[in-house]
C-alpha cells in the first residue's frame, strides 16, 4: 500500500509551497481540494464559497477529498504521497464554523484513514498573506490552526508540527521524519 501523508494547518503557513518543493523532489503532491473549488466557482458565479454558502462549500470539498481519497489509494503499493489538507480538514472547517457534522461523514473519515503521521504547519504571521481565495484575517488562521490540531488528534493522528524553517529545511524535517532520502 502507498503512504498517504496529510499536510494540514491554518490558512497562509506555508503548505503550498511545501508540497511544490516535494513534488520537485520526486514525491506525488495533491493540491488542496478547497483551493479548486474556489477558483472554480468563481469562474462559473456560483455561490458554493465559504463567504456565501459555507455549507455547500463544505460539502463540495468533503465529496472531493473522499474521490481525491479513494484514486490516490489506488496508487501502485510503495508511493509517497502528500495531500494538500485531507478528509478531516473538512470535518475541522465545518466544527469551526458550528456547521453540523453528519454522522455519515464521521464514518467515512474513520473509515478511510491516511498515514499516522500528520504534518501540521503552524501559523506564521511573516508569511501570511491574502489573495483572492484566501481571504481569512490571520487571527482565523490561528483559530484555524488550533481546530485541525484538534480534529487529528481527536481521530488518534499523531500530529508533528512542522518547525518554521526555511523551504528546503522544512522539506529536510519531513523526509527525515519519513525516511525518506532523495
Amino acid at each position: 500500500m502507498s503512504e498517504l501523508y496529510i499536510m494540514t494547518g491554518g490558512p497562509g503557513a506555508g503548505k503550498t509551497t511545501l508540497l511544490t518543493e516535494l513534488e520537485k523532489k520526486g514525491f506525488i503532491t495533491v493540491p488542496e481540494e478547497g483551493r479548486r473549488i474556489i477558483k472554480e466557482q468563481m469562474s462559473v458565479d456560483g455561490n458554493a464559497l465559504p463567504w456565501m454558502n459555507k455549507e455547500k462549500f463544505a460539502a463540495l470539498m468533503f465529496e472531493a477529498s473522499v474521490e481525491t481519497y479513494k484514486k490516490m489509494s489506488e496508487m501502485p503499493d510503495g508511493k509517497t504521497i502528500f495531500f494538500d489538507r485531507g478528509i478531516l480538514d473538512t470535518i475541522g472547517y465545518m466544527r469551526l464554523e458550528k456547521i453540523p457534522v453528519p454522522e455519515v461523514m464521521e464514518l467515512k473519515a474513520r473509515r478511510m484513514a491516511y498515514h499516522n503521521n500528520v504534518f501540521i504547519l503552524p501559523p506564521w504571521k511573516e508569511i501570511y498573506e491574502n489573495d483572492p481565495e484566501r481571504k481569512q484575517t490571520f487571527e482565523v488562521a490561528m483559530s484555524t490552526f488550533e481546530c485541525m490540531l484538534a480534529i487529528y488528534q481527536e481521530y488518534g493522528y499523531n500530529t508533528i508540527e512542522v518547525p518554521r524553517l526555511k523551504l528546503e529545511q522544512r522539506a529536510r524535517f519531513i523526509l527525515d521524519i519519513i525516511k525518506t532520502r532523495c
